[in-house]
């Protein structure tokens, strides 16, 4: 399994309503994806001071393995809603993080 591990920096006017609407475009992307075994998403609730480098939100989606990852890579309503992610990014791409590790 390979877990594909998305953190962001939201931008402070970005609502709860709207994190969860990019949330949701995500998860349903669950039913177009071949090997899409899981999905979490929501605040970061860390109590270390400190540790989370700002990084306020984020989401992990279990993917069977690397072609059911490069597949949602390449899917064009993914890219689309990482074009929306960006956007509500501090600073664009220099808010998110992206961390994808074999299980």
């Amino acid at each position: 399994m390979l877990k594909h591990c998305v953190f962001i920096r939201f931008r402070p006017e970005v609502s709860d309503e709207q994190r969860a609407e990019l949330y949701q475009g995500l998860k349903n992307l669950e039913t177009q994806l071949p090997g899409w075994l899981g999905f979490l998403a929501g605040a970061n609730v860390t109590p270390e001071q400190g540790m989370d480098k700002g990084y306020n939100g984020g989401f992990i989606i279990d993917f069977a393995d690397k072609a059911a990852r490069d597949a949602y890579l390449q899917n064009a309503d993914h890219q689309q809603l990482g074009q929306r992610l960006v956007a509500a990014a501090v600073n664009g791409l220099e808010g998110i993080m992206v961390f994808d590790l074999f299980c």
